[in-house]
């Protein structure tokens, strides 16, 4: 878990936007009650008061994540995420020895209400969902593969239902991991590495990056 109130790591600044390295354990925004007020935005609003939430990231995941620092930004940016314009990359590390080195999972996600915050596959009423993935590295030895993951859709804990349909669940996933595989790692081995957006100023073509720590 994230120790309170930590520094967090600013990737990148300027006067219409910030990037910031979320750390594991962290909400992204507050939470119900005020033993869950500790979270990204409030932590980044002590220096940058103008900062505004983009996009989440699951407090499991760490990694990357946006915030606009007026509100020409947060429509651009906001926009663009919606219009699945932002390339966004995760680095996973899973159970077992994926066979395919590439390949993508497309299945429907709903709220699995009962379980909630869970999702699950729905081919009824679920939700569109798709998500592409290419081997970085496989450990027999360890029985579990270093994956990159490329989700086109952003549904709520995608990356995390589409691995364990696939029979690959995310090592240390608390929510869709069994067995050995949840208890692998203290953490979710789950990392928003690398996003690629068009600045909502300037219309340049922003890539930032950011490296696993597991």
């Amino acid at each position: 878990m994230a120790p309170l109130a930590a520094p967090i790591d600013v990737l990148y600044q300027d006067a219409h936007l910030l990037a910031a390295n979320k750390p594991p354990g962290l909400l992204s925004v507050p939470g119900r009650g005020p033993e869950n007020q500790d979270c990204l935005i409030n932590r980044l609003l002590d220096s940058f008061p103008d900062c505004r939430t983009v996009h989440r990231l699951d407090m499991a995941t760490s990694g990357i994540v946006l915030l606009a620092r007026n509100l020409d930004s947060l429509r651009s940016l906001s926009r663009q995420f919606e219009q699945r314009k932002v390339e966004k990359e995760y680095v996973a590390v899973t159970e077992g020895v994926l066979a395919n080195d590439e390949g993508e999972v497309s299945l429907p996600l709903i709220c699995d209400w009962p379980n909630r915050p869970r999702q699950k596959v729905c081919h009824i009423e679920g939700k569109t969902a798709l998500t592409r993935y290419k081997v970085m590295q496989r450990d027999a030895v360890s029985n579990c593969t270093r994956v990159l993951l490329m989700p086109v859709t952003g549904r709520s804990h995608q990356l995390r239902v589409h691995m364990m349909a696939m029979g690959h669940s995310i090592l240390g996933d608390e929510f869709y991991a069994q067995g050995d595989a949840r208890s692998a790692s203290s953490r979710l081995l789950l990392h928003a590495s690398r996003i690629r957006f068009t600045h909502p100023i300037t219309g340049d073509a922003i890539t930032l990056e950011s490296a696993p720590e597991f």
